[in-house]
């Protein structure tokens, strides 16, 4: 049985927070594609996904928290606070907005909408 789009984007979601790379990778695609929102290609594949995630799941602090989801059919969008350690920044905060489509309980199509990072201070 399938996951529901929900379902595959909370499993993708809980997978992040776990730094579970396997787990993420899992609910996407094999050809599976990112994009900023109308532009740039990010990744395509999961391999490529992998070699884009796998330096990022090493930061302590990471965690996606979801704002708000929204979703019309097969189309699910998150609203997240993601907690990161930016590489020569520190650790602090990015909003973004998620949108995947996913059919067959996999996500084929992401594109993300990067909000202002917030660094913390020490």
């Amino acid at each position: 049985m399938s996951r529901t789009p929900v379902q595959t984007i909370q499993a993708q979601v809980d997978a992040y927070n776990r730094k579970d790379l396997e787990a993420f990778l899992a609910t996407y695609a094999e050809d599976a594609e990112q994009y900023t929102l109308h532009g740039e290609l990010l990744a395509k594949g999961r391999e490529t996904l992998r070699g884009r995630y796998l330096e990022r799941f090493t930061e302590p602090d990471l965690h996606a928290q979801i704002l708000s989801r929204s979703t019309i059919g097969h189309v699910v969008v998150d609203t997240e606070l993601v907690t990161r350690n930016f590489p020569g920044e520190g650790k602090g905060t990015i909003e973004m907005i998620c949108i995947y489509e996913v059919v067959d309980g996999l996500v084929r199509k992401a594109s993300f909408v990067l909000g202002q990072k917030r660094l913390f201070k020490d």
